[in-house]
């Protein structure tokens, strides 16, 4: 199978998936907003609709934009065992020692969300709500990502254990069926010293519960025989999905693991907001609500930009603002 399709690609189902599935991702993107400080929280729940819808735009560019793809993933055990531990965290280095085709065949979301970061934190410092907007929610939607287990391994879809559709039943099926029972409350974003190697705790502490993904599913389809599977009728369609009984089993066995992450992925994304808007100085948000700033204006705040980071010395060299 293509690694490109890797996170919505039900092959049991012959459904198709996007990673989280469209509802968690817009569920995640929404709840986000209630992580941001007052000076925040007024633009962006004036947007929320806008946030929530966009949540799954970077997956429906997949196909369309060069080089998205690699941007949702990092097959990370693909450089080795402890390749965890030693991968470079930042992309000028990973590069020099791996080479930039090499990284991005294998994925390169936790350098791309630092990417984001600053992208997102130029946005404001040019008071350009429209992007402002777009940008935090594809950093929401890459954030989301990096906290599925399935994202940090080659073994994506289990095609490598005989656990074929495993990636669409976790961060899909799962939510599907239970989210509606999580506790969703993560209290409020805090600023990140560090967003790159924050994006890289995400993935160490994501990669360290892939172990359980796996395993679990492997020891419960032992015991279900016939019983994992059942047939469900979706739209004009029947279809072969993971049965309710195997799928509760599954759920209870990883011991709350999926809420966790999603939670994760909600204060993550606070986190990354508030920083970017941090360290634009704290631009007036509420001021842009209902402004629209003309082309000429933004055109003119850019080249300001440009000049500032020109003039601008690096506090943290190794940091690209790309």
């Amino acid at each position: 199978m293509n690694r490109c399709w890797h996170c919505f690609f039900l092959v049991l189902a012959g459904l198709f998936f996007w990673s989280w599935g469209f509802h968690a991702h817009r569920q995640i993107n929404r709840l986000a907003v209630f992580t941001l400080p007052p000076e925040m929280i007024g633009f962006y729940k004036a947007n929320i609709s806008y946030l929530t819808e966009a949540a799954v735009n970077a997956d429906r560019r997949r196909f369309a934009v060069v080089d998205e793809a690699p941007r949702h993933y990092i097959d990370i055990d693909h450089f080795g065992d402890s390749a965890i531990f030693t991968m470079p965290r930042y992309w000028k280095e990973a590069v020099e020692k791996y080479g930039e085709d090499t990284l991005k065949a294998y994925g390169v979301l936790p350098w791309h969300l630092n990417v984001m970061y600053y992208r997102l934190r130029d946005a404001f410092l040019v008071k350009d709500p429209t992007r402002i907007l777009s940008l935090s929610a594809d950093l929401g939607h890459y954030l989301a990502d990096a906290h599925v287990p399935l994202h940090t391994t080659e073994n994506y879809n289990g095609q490598l254990t005989g656990q074929e559709g495993i990636h669409a039943f976790w961060e899909s099926r799962l939510p599907e069926l239970f989210s509606g029972e999580y506790d969703f409350f993560v209290g409020k974003a805090s600023y990140l010293d560090n967003p790159q190697l924050a994006a890289w705790k995400i993935i160490e502490e994501t990669h360290a519960l892939l172990p359980k993904v796996l395993e679990v599913e492997r020891d419960l389809t032992k015991n279900f025989g016939e019983r994992k599977y059942s047939f469900e009728t979706r739209g004009r369609q029947t279809v072969k999905v993971y049965s309710q009984e195997f799928s509760k089993a599954y759920h209870e066995a990883l011991e709350g693991m999926v809420e966790q992450q999603m939670k994760a992925s909600i204060k993550a994304i606070g986190d990354f907001w508030y920083t970017a808007w941090v360290d634009a100085g704290q631009p007036d948000l509420k001021s842009l609500i209902k402004y629209k700033p003309t082309e000429e204006e933004l055109v003119q705040r850019r080249k300001e930009l440009e000049e500032w980071k020109e003039q601008r010395l690096r506090v943290r060299e190794h940091e690209e603002e790309i």
